[in-house]
């Protein structure tokens, strides 16, 4: 099926906001979705690029499909991707679009968390 990209094996893939200006720019329709990047690690990921390219030259939509953390089959539309050889193999990097409703956000900071159990009330 030349329609999507399927993660076989491994654990759920990872998203992280995406700020690049451009992704942001191509959110357009009644629903507000979230662009995303995530990596994956690919056997071929100029084959899998290519398969994006042809989806989109024939103005046709492209998929990632995954399981996600319960186990449970998800899809998010690819809006771009972009391949990385690196001495490992190939990254694939997705950008894809998530549903506003169902994104959690977690925030990392570089900051001691020691005063993490101090609240005031």
């Amino acid at each position: 099926m030349d329609d999507r990209i399927t993660i076989i094996e491994g654990p759920p893939p990872v998203f992280e906001l995406s700020q690049d200006g451009w992704a942001l720019g191509l959110n357009e329709g009644p629903q507000l979705s979230v662009p995303a990047l995530t990596r994956l690690r690919t056997f071929n990921g100029p084959a899998l690029v290519e398969r994006c390219y042809r989806a989109w030259h024939s103005q046709m939509p492209i998929h990632l499909h995954y399981r996600n953390d319960l186990g449970l089959e998800q899809t998010a539309p690819i809006l771009a991707a972009r391949n990385v050889e690196t001495e490992e193999g190939h990254v694939l990097l997705l950008w894809v679009y998530l549903d506003q409703e169902k994104v959690e956000y977690e925030f990392y900071t570089d900051e001691d968390d020691s005063d993490e159990n101090d609240t005031e009330l």
